[in-house]
């Protein structure tokens, strides 16, 4: 069942007092008063209801009832749709949900899904700023979208945390699997909140530039300031994607590198072992005329070349780095 979490009405930047669904019509048609409606995940007939009381477009309530929309803007005769995608930490992990505004010269109304955190405290602080408040609910919109951005910035900077512990593990010659798991985990929390930030930016410019009626020009510089830290967001976002993806490489390449060092050190070690493997080998056969078998010396002989033959390849591949 939908939960109805606050119905006020709003007039001149002041608290008239709540609001029955059933009376939200009557409220709304008294000139310069607003109603501000909350819902959390309301059911069909719900939702039916509350489009009667405003007016609401058939398309924008189904939006609303289905809560897998994309963050975006849709327009609708003087009212305007916003979906918004909302974030929370949940055990290291980016939890997504997402938040519906309606929103027309007479109203607000805010449908929640998911992970979102209660919006009592935008409430509160829009109350107790009745000048701002006073603009209606243009002002309202903008208290929502800044409370959304403004809980993106701890999981931003949690995300960097978290790869900032990696980063010293990663940078080594040692394939580390629950570190590079660990890293890949990261960057799909970093594309997730991307995701849910990137289109704030563009809802703000339409918002600005294309809605005058529910954003009077002493509104547009709260959305322009939404815009900026959402922007400095998205940025900060791709910069942690990129040290992401770089620490993978460079590990990987470390690895590269250090395989690349045991393979020359066999091979060096091989390089050495041939000589008396070669000689050796010659024993080894049956030739009836070999004069070294009958030299008095040829044992230690043989024996003191090829160590002098193994000592001056070590030397040589010593001074290589290849031993």
């Amino acid at each position: 069942m939908g939960a109805i979490v606050n119905s006020v009405a709003y007039r001149d930047g002041k608290r008239l007092g709540d609001v029955a669904v059933d009376e939200i019509s009557d409220a709304i048609a008294v000139p310069g008063t607003f109603v501000w409606l909350g819902l959390h995940e309301p059911d069909l007939p719900l939702l039916r209801k509350v489009q009667q009381e405003f007016g609401l477009h058939d398309l924008a309530v189904e939006d609303a009832l289905d809560a897998h929309q994309r963050p975006k803007l849709e327009t609708y005769g003087d009212s305007i749709f916003v979906v918004l995608n909302t974030a929370q930490l949940v055990n290291e992990e980016v939890v997504v949900g997402e938040t519906h505004l309606f929103v027309g010269p007479r109203y607000v109304v805010s449908v929640r899904h998911g992970a979102s955190s209660s919006y009592a405290p935008v409430r509160e602080r829009c109350e107790s700023d009745p000048r701002a408040l006073a603009n209606g609910p243009g002002y309202v919109l903008y208290a929502l979208m800044d409370f959304v951005v403004d809980h993106y910035m701890p999981i931003v900077t949690r995300l960097e945390d978290a790869f900032e512990q990696l980063e010293q593990g990663i940078f080594r010659d040692e394939f580390d699997r629950a570190a590079i798991e660990h890293l890949y985990h990261i960057k799909r929390q970093v594309l997730r909140l991307r995701n849910a930030v990137y289109p704030i930016e563009e809802i703000c410019g339409q918002l600005i530039r294309l809605h005058e009626e529910l954003v009077p020009k002493e509104l547009r510089a709260y959305f322009r300031d939404i815009e900026d830290h959402a922007s400095r967001l998205v940025r900060t976002l791709d910069v942690v994607r990129e040290m992401l993806t770089t620490a993978v490489q460079v590990n990987l390449a470390l690895v590269t590198v250090g395989q690349n060092e045991i393979v020359k050190r066999l091979a060096g070690w091989g390089a050495i072992l041939a000589i008396p493997t070669v000689v050796f080998s010659l024993y080894g056969m049956n030739f009836n005329f070999m004069p070294e078998l009958k030299f008095h010396y040829a044992y230690p002989t043989v024996i003191g070349v090829t160590a002098l033959a193994c000592a001056g390849l070590w030397r040589k591949l010593h001074k290589s780095g290849w031993i």
